[in-house]
């Protein structure tokens, strides 16, 4: 269902995200993002002159290449359009982000390798949503491997791994349905 009417207004700023995520021929994963910001509105920019309405005044893009174990195999960052002649020069600093685990504590991860002076506040608010977009492209996989860790564990008679997912939202409640049907030994709920 769509927002209700809204008040009479009129159109300043738009920003939008674009997120993809594919699977490579080499087991790996690659997540893209970008991000525009434009204006409805000509303005001057002391770097560039004017920004005339509908062109970018932020276009930045990343690449983020993961594992199967969501760690960060790879990143590229790029700034194609910024405020400052400075921008672009930070991308290399997001090499830093190599060997990161894309999961719980991501975006503080993230915030002390490439945070503050040592990042691009767009490129880090983007790469903190694409953990998200991560968990999504690599759902299938996921569940495939851990069929196949499940399988090891019962024939070694190891206990079970309770799943990541359960307790990272609403409808993962480890007292709720959805953990009761598909994780039962994990379920807390009294039903």
């Amino acid at each position: 269902m769509p927002l209700s009417l809204a008040a009479k207004r009129k159109h300043l700023h738009q920003r939008r995200y674009d997120f993809q995520g594919f699977e490579r021929e080499d087991n790996l994963w690659d997540i893209e993002g970008r991000i525009t910001d434009v204006k409805s509105y000509p303005f001057d920019n002391q770097f560039r002159g004017t920004i005339e309405a509908g062109e970018a005044l932020h276009d930045m893009w990343i690449r983020l290449t993961v594992d199967i174990n969501f760690i960060v195999q790879d990143i590229e960052a790029s700034i194609d359009d910024s405020p400052y002649a400075i921008c672009p020069s930070i991308t290399p600093n997001f090499k830093k982000i190599i060997g990161l685990k894309v999961g719980p504590g991501w975006r503080a991860a993230i915030r002390r390798a490439v945070g503050g002076t040592e990042g691009c506040t767009h490129l880090v608010e983007m790469l903190g949503a694409m953990a998200t977009v991560t968990f999504q492209t690599l759902y299938p996989a996921m569940i495939k491997h851990q069929a196949k860790l499940k399988e090891k564990t019962m024939d070694e008679g190891q206990p079970k791994k309770r799943p990541g997912i359960i307790d990272t939202c609403h409808a993962y409640s480890a007292d709720g349905e959805i953990v009761r049907h598909e994780w039962p030994d994990f379920y807390t709920g009294t039903s």
